[in-house]
């Protein structure tokens, strides 16, 4: 009978299952790993992972959640340096985005590029990525609060997002040109973001507008 593991000797191995699970969703996508190749390149037995997860999805979904977590925690550090200006915690979450996704491409590919059903099942996971969300969008609702952007926050947010996550995943894809440099690109996106977000969205005339705008026409005698 297999001996009772610490909860050192639990967690040790959980980390190392999932930095290979990572690697291997990461690379081959979900359907192109399977539980035996997980305990090949673990050098345990086939049977050995199902001590620790139910099953590949289990796997993948604490990996997946580990990953929003990491994300979250380098966003929130970004804010906490701030030191309570708005202004500057906006800035240092953008940067921090970029940064976490350059540095660890795999978990922020895995966070973003994939979904499981029935996610009900992975209690974690889905505390993690709310945290995450939450994280994403607290900068921006500061900035709404402060009167410095015009706005819904949570529209305000899918909006960054979606611009930060094209341009991400633009970089990983090599996609990006030489020329202009990243750090261009990623200064542009964020002016006409911010710039766009300072001035409200841009809605059409109203009918006053329109009315002045019109010429008059002469009344006939």
């Amino acid at each position: 009978m297999p001996r009772n593991l610490s909860a050192s000797e639990v967690d040790s191995f959980r980390a190392r299952l999932c930095a290979v699970a990572q690697h291997r969703f990461a690379t081959r996508g979900a359907d192109g790993v399977s539980m035996r190749q997980l305990a090949e390149a673990l050098g345990c037995s086939p049977m050995t992972p199902y001590r620790y997860f139910r099953n590949k999805d289990a796997i993948l979904a604490a990996v997946r959640a580990a990953a929003f977590d990491r994300f979250a925690t380098a966003l929130e550090r970004a804010v906490a340096r701030a030191r309570g200006d708005v202004r500057a915690a906006g800035q240092a979450v953008s940067r921090a985005y970029i940064r976490f996704a350059a540095r660890q491409p795999e978990g922020y590919r895995l966070m973003f590029d994939l979904s499981q059903p029935h996610p009900q099942r992975y209690p974690e996971l889905v505390r993690a990525s709310a945290r995450a969300r939450r994280t994403m969008t607290a900068s921006i609702e500061a900035l709404v609060a402060a009167g410095i952007f015009t706005g819904k926050p949570a529209l305000l947010g899918l909006v960054f997002w979606a611009a930060l996550h094209g341009l991400v995943m633009l970089r990983l894809a090599g996609k990006l040109p030489a020329r202009p440099g990243f750090r261009t690109i990623q200064g542009e996106v964020m002016r006409v973001l911010v710039g766009g977000a300072r001035g409200g969205v841009a809605t059409a005339p109203s009918r006053a507008r329109r009315r002045r705008a019109a010429p008059r026409r002469r009344r006939s005698p």
